[in-house]
């Protein structure tokens, strides 16, 4: 059996905190996923360990064996090279230049396919949520970090260098607080899942009260983006202007968006989304519908993606069934492109 005539892919979502793993069928349909976390300070060697663990555990779960198996499609954040397989720059990881393809092809022995992670959150949510219809979409993820992926003239869109979607280092205020980049003011530094929680905790040192401190201590170790959730529903005025905040900042970005791309859809993942998206999203469509220019907005959809966190492992699967379909070796007939589900 050849790899492209295996059943089943498996997608991974590299993150800065946590790893997912997840095996798919040809009509991307999850199978069985699995989850670790990175423990990115433990460096490259040990991360690839767990990323082997998870998609072990995840076939193994799945109760399939890695001979079933055609191929692994994996999404990692910061600047990667498709072609070498290598990422180049990950500030959330502190990685340079790590051959992450190579070093899972040695141990998974089957084909591994690697990009962006926001550009494989991008492909889930084009293809399984959107069923590959818009021709150009924008999609915003906020988690650990922040980036997006662009799907342009219906194609997937990595600029000169491959390095198009870095939103989260658009720079929103020249004032701001320092970016792990270096710059000040990026928007990651002012609404990602870290930013959230840093402007928090100080907060809470200068005196501010929250109920977070009630379940998690002064320290507030271990705070979740599903602990802001509950706390804000529990009238915690703290926590919601602190998240309103990074919800304007956001509609602000997504504004420039629209400004400069004028896509379809844009389409706002990640885990922060997926839990506060309640709270977020209103305020997130209305500021990025004040700082688009006026008339450029009319028709575009600003939605909150149904896939969640799935949307990385899925947009893996994507790529790995495309990955399988361009080296099927000539002379063989080619797998059938993946269908709509």
């Amino acid at each position: 059996m050849t790899a492209s005539s295996k059943p089943y892919v498996v997608g991974v979502d590299l993150g800065g905190t946590k790893i997912l793993a997840a095996v798919f069928d040809r009509r991307l349909r999850l199978i069985c996923k699995s989850k670790r976390s990175t423990k990115a300070v433990r460096g490259p060697a040990a991360v690839i360990e767990r990323i082997l663990r998870a998609v072990w555990d995840a076939v193994d779960e799945a109760d399939l064996k890695m001979e079933q198996v055609g191929a692994v499609g994996i999404g990692a954040p910061g600047a990667t090279d498709p072609e070498s397989g290598k990422i180049i720059f990950a500030p959330n990881l502190v990685w340079r230049n790590v051959p992450l393809r190579d070093e899972l092809e040695k141990k998974l022995k089957v084909p591994v396919f690697v990009e962006n992670d926001c550009n494989i959150q991008a492909l889930g949510v084009h293809e399984k949520e959107l069923k590959g219809k818009p021709r150009n979409m924008a999609g915003i993820f906020i988690g650990t970090g922040i980036g997006a992926g662009l799907i342009l003239d219906g194609k997937l869109y990595a600029g000169f260098n491959r390095t198009a979607g870095e939103i989260g280092h658009m720079v929103l205020d020249v004032n701001g607080p320092k970016c792990g980049c270096g710059n000040k003011g990026c928007f990651e530094a002012l609404a990602s899942r870290t930013a959230i929680f840093k402007t928090i905790k100080k907060a809470v040192k200068e005196g501010r009260k929250t109920f977070l401190t009630e379940k998690l201590g002064k320290s507030l170790k271990d705070m979740r983006s599903g602990d802001l959730r509950k706390a804000i529903k529990r009238g915690d005025k703290l926590v919601a202007k602190v998240v309103e905040r990074a919800a304007f900042y956001a509609g602000v970005a997504a504004g420039n968006i629209i400004n400069l791309l004028n896509p379809e859809v844009i389409v706002m993942g990640g885990g922060v989304i997926e839990a506060l998206g309640e709270q977020m999203m209103p305020v997130i469509v209305s500021t990025a519908r004040k700082y688009a220019m006026k008339g450029t907005d009319k028709g575009i959809r600003i939605l909150a993606s149904a896939l969640g966190d799935d949307a990385g492992i899925t947009g893996g699967a994507v790529l790995a069934w495309r990955g399988l379909e361009a080296v099927s070796p000539g002379g063989q007939e080619k797998p059938a492109e993946t269908p709509r589900p």
